[in-house]
Order: structure tokens, then sequence, then C-alpha cells
């Protein structure tokens, strides 16, 4: 039993210091990467966008998205 255990005490010793060496250095609690404030904001501002599309029929039913160069027919000449 002890040949079988080496092997995998050595794998999970090898494991965890794998693990303490990927850990990153603690920050103060109000840091924040401004990388990672950038990617937050463009992957917020995306989902946006994709939202919007996937629901145009829908916002376009309610009255809420309108067509881009569409004039209101009270506007309108005879």
């Amino acid at each position: 039993m002890q040949g079988r255990s080496r092997p995998l005490l050595q794998m999970i010793s090898w494991l965890r210091a794998a693990r303490v060496s990927m850990i990153a250095p603690n920050l103060s609690a109000g840091e924040a990467s401004p990388l990672l404030i950038l990617t937050v904001i463009v992957l917020a501002l995306l989902l946006a966008i994709l939202e919007v599309d996937m629901y145009s029929a829908d916002l376009h039913s309610l009255g809420l998205m309108g067509d881009a160069f569409s004039i209101d027919p009270a506007f309108k000449g005879p």
C-alpha cells in the first residue's frame, strides 16, 4: 500500500507547490487593476449591444426602438 500512495502524495505535493506559486500578492481592498476595469467595461458594453440586438423585435413592438431615419407621420407633408 505504501508503494502505491507515494506517487499520489508526490503529485499532491507538486500541486500544492504550484498553487502557492500561482497565488498573486494581496492587494488592498480598494485597489483593482486598470486593465481589469477596462475589460469589465468592454464586456458589459458588448453584452448590452448583444442584448439589444437579440431583443430588437420586441423593443420595436413596444415602441422603445425605431428606425434610424423614421419620421413621425404627423410631421410629414401632405
